[in-house]
C-alpha cells in the first residue's frame, strides 16, 4: 500500500493527476504444487510462487487494470520514472539508467519528466538516453551517440560534447537536420532554464 501511494503522488507530480496504481500479488493453485499453505498446494517458479502484476488506471473513472493492457506508451515512460523515482529513494542505487524514458511524450509533460529525472540526479548518478531537446538541455554532460561503417560493420561511436556543442545538439533535436538562429536560440533558452 504504501509504495502504490508513492507511485501515485510521483504520477501526479508527471502528469496523471488522477492515476490509481496498485500492485497485485496471486498465487496458483496446482496439484502437484511444491508448497502447501493451508492444505492447498501452489505451483512455484524460479522466482518464488507469488505472481505480482502492476494495475493502473490513468482516467477518473476507470478501474485499474494490468499496466501492460491499458498503459500508453508516454503513461508507461512516466509510471516507470515514478517507479524508479519511489524505488530509489529507498534503496542505495548509485547509477540510474533511463533508455528513452521520453516515448511518448512531449512539451509541458517532456520538460515535467526532465525536470524529475534532474532532481533524482541530487541523489544519484543518472544516463539518460533521450531525443527530446527539453531533456537533453537538461544535462549536465552531454554525449552524442551515432553510428559508423568500419569494415563491413556497424559501430556505435560515443561524442562529449563541449557546451557549444551540446547547444547545436539540443538545437538539431528541436529543428531536425537543419540548425538555425532560431533554433540555436531556444536551444540556449532551454539550456539556461535547466539552471
Amino acid at each position: 500500500k504504501r509504495l502504490s501511494r508513492a507511485i501515485v503522488e510521483e504520477l501526479k507530480r508527471l502528469g496523471i493527476s488522477e492515476g490509481q496504481f496498485e500492485v497485485d500479488f496471486s498465487h496458483t493453485e496446482q496439484p502437484n504444487g511444491d508448497i502447501i499453505i493451508d492444505g492447498s498446494r501452489y505451483e512455484t517458479t524460479h522466482s518464488g510462487y507469488d505472481h505480482v502484476e502492476f494495475l493502473i488506471s490513468t482516467n477518473l473513472g476507470e478501474d485499474p487494470k494490468p499496466l501492460v493492457k491499458v498503459a500508453s506508451g508516454g503513461e508507461i515512460s512516466r509510471i516507470m520514472l515514478a517507479m524508479k523515482t519511489v524505488l530509489a529513494k529507498s534503496e542505495r542505487l548509485p547509477i540510474l539508467v533511463f533508455d528513452e524514458i521520453d516515448t511518448g511524450i512531449s512539451g509541458k509533460i517532456a520538460q515535467v519528466v526532465g525536470f524529475s529525472i534532474k532532481e533524482l540526479s541530487r541523489y544519484h548518478q543518472i544516463i539518460v538516453i533521450t531525443h527530446l531537446a527539453q531533456i537533453a538541455a537538461l544535462g549536465q554532460s552531454h554525449f552524442r551517440v551515432r553510428k559508423e561503417t568500419v569494415k563491413q560493420r556497424t559501430i556505435s561511436v560515443v561524442e562529449h560534447l563541449n557546451p557549444e556543442d551540446h547547444q547545436k545538439e539540443v538545437a538539431r533535436l528541436l529543428s531536425g537536420t537543419e540548425i538555425t538562429d532560431a533554433s540555436l536560440r531556444s536551444a540556449q533558452e532551454l539550456i539556461d532554464a535547466s539552471k
